[in-house]
């Protein structure tokens, strides 16, 4: 991970903390290109974890973008789940 993107963490690590009361409900968003295998693969990244998720895709299908409601324990669960994510090929975090 280079220094912009740990420094990226960090920051949201602290608003995160700063602004919420945890355990919470935090909404995740992300944009994938159309692909049933890397929606499958955001989606398991949230399994068994009590996730609402809603998918929606692009005018032109080119993209599905992801809507996940879960319940995070704390603001380092939230970055540990973005960062686990981010190895998605393609996956952009909104």
């Amino acid at each position: 991970m280079d220094k912009k993107t740990q420094e990226f963490y960090t920051r949201l690590r602290e608003e995160l903390n700063n602004t919420s009361t945890w355990p919470t409900e935090y909404l995740y968003k992300f944009i994938v290109p159309t692909d049933p295998k890397k929606v499958e693969e955001v989606e398991n990244a949230f399994d068994n974890m009590g996730a609402v998720i809603q998918t929606t895709q692009s005018k032109t299908g080119k993209y599905t973008s992801l809507s996940i409601n879960v319940l995070m324990e704390s603001p380092e669960s939230v970055v540990e789940k973005y960062i686990e994510v981010s190895n998605i090929e393609g996956i952009i975090s909104l």
